[in-house]
């Protein structure tokens, strides 16, 4: 299935961008509100469990979910709950959002102890109970990976590739936060009677590599991974075919082959709940591009809105066209500068007109770049033609529901074609059109 993969197709040389990796994080003062959806992980919606007028503490739960893919929201700040709105996201999703106005004093609530962990399913609650998700954009509640009923895990991956233009916030993790990035590795190796650990990181993070070889030498059970400069290459099946040679199976999880993938500043937040007890309420975001004043990699609260942070980090050019929710390639367009920093967010990228001008697009000239680019082996160009065909059965054998709508395609198209958003709108009409079978 992946013999792209295995051969050839490496995805797309994009610019690394990297003007943040030394930019030491500063820590932005308190906004004036916070606003915090209630849908900040995948799975179903968390549920407000405070009202109007309610006093909350830094940590207090203000979101809960009983379904087991899910991930409680605490709130990040000492002061009172103002409302409870309903909001549109960056990506078109409605959803409640508690409203909060700080006091000021960034009170802890009694109640964030560090948990007593001593087994795998401890581990599995403390992050459920910390609200962690996958900090590197994806948002999957950890506490689910944690836990899955699967064959023996011989293999911990720890996601440091970081491959997206621009985004530097994880690098910055592993060299300010080391400690707790290795207590956190340490403690689902231990519970999770993992033998082997594997740090993989592309070779363009030269400190943050040679940090991980110093912390880890002489220990047999891990082993740093440099790895080539190439994007997807922090892309989950791909990081595991690099770096064990395994093949996730269509329609199977890492843990069905013995691997488990955890992203750097994920596994680094959950060592620094079973020390202190207090759960997921700040993210580090690279704030960078060429429309954004004052470039920083900046530790927010989250529910900042996000026109606070760019002001903390200098405003915007006037030439400021584009605002992303992550990166270049796979990022989001934020329509509105109030919407709330969120759990997914690792950066805001601004861009001038001349940098988010979209190029004209040509006709197709059949060239197969998008083929060899494709990082599952895919060929959107005769996805594409099924699509448009609306033929279901051929949409799945060419396996559309593989792509990970990670943008290589487009980025080398040269007739600038947005063959990326025909990928994710096939993809979307398979699925539907599966489940109507299914449902039948």
């Amino acid at each position: 299935m992946f013999a792209k993969l295995k051969r050839a197709a490496e995805g797309a040389r994009v610019p690394h961008a990297k003007g943040t990796a030394n930019a030491t994080t500063v820590k932005m003062p308190v906004p004036s509100r916070i606003v915090l959806p209630m849908q900040q992980h995948i799975g179903t919606p968390c549920r407000p469990i405070v009202k109007k007028g309610d006093s909350v503490l830094v940590g207090t739960v203000v979101g809960q979910t009983d379904d087991a893919i899910g991930a409680d929201i605490h709130s990040s700040v000492s002061g009172t709950v103002e409302s409870i709105d309903s909001i549109v996201l960056a990506y078109g999703e409605r959803t409640d959002a508690v409203v909060i106005i700080p006091d000021g004093e960034q009170r802890i609530d009694p109640a964030c102890k560090p948990p007593k962990v001593t087994n795998a399913q401890e581990l599995a609650q403390a992050a459920r109970a910390c609200g962690l998700v996958g900090l590197g954009g994806a948002g999957f509640p950890t506490a689910v990976k944690l836990s899955q009923k699967q064959a023996r895990i011989d293999t911990l991956i720890i996601n440091g590739a970081e491959c997206e233009p621009y985004i530097t916030s994880d690098n910055r993790e592993i060299l300010e936060c080391s400690d707790t990035l290795m207590s956190g590795i340490r403690a689902v190796q231990q519970h999770l009677d993992i033998p082997h650990v594997i740090i993989a990181l592309e070779r363009n993070k030269p400190e943050a590599i040679d940090l991980m070889f110093s912390l880890t030498r002489g220990d047999s059970r891990y082993t740093v991974k440099p790895l080539q400069s190439r994007y997807p290459q922090g892309s989950e099946k791909v990081l595991i075919e690099k770096t064990t040679g395994r093949e996730v199976p269509r329609g199977k999880l890492p843990a069905d082959i013995g691997v488990l993938v955890l992203n750097v500043t994920t596994v680094s937040m959950l060592g620094k709940f079973l020390e202190t007890g207090v759960p997921l309420i700040s993210k580090r975001l690279t704030v960078d591009g060429d429309a954004v004043l004052s470039a920083k990699n900046v530790e927010v609260l989250l529910g900042t809105p996000i026109c606070e942070v760019l002001e903390f980090c200098g405003g915007l050019r006037d030439d400021f066209a584009k605002l992303l929710m992550g990166g270049p390639m796979m990022g989001i367009a934020v329509p509105d500068t109030s919407l709330p920093v969120v759990k997914q967010n690792n950066a805001l990228l601004a861009f001038s007109e001349s940098k988010a001008h979209v190029p004209a697009m040509s006709a197709c000239i059949r060239c197969g770049r998008c083929i060899n680019a494709c990082p599952v082996g895919l060929s959107p160009v005769e996805i594409a033609g099924a699509f448009s065909r609306k033929d279901t059965a051929a949409l799945h054998h060419m396996m559309v529901d593989l792509c990970m709508s990670c943008g290589s395609c487009t980025y080398v198209c040269p007739a600038k074609r947005p063959v990326a958003q025909t990928m994710s709108l096939a993809k979307g009409f398979y699925r539907k059109e599966a489940a109507k079978q299914n449902e039948n």
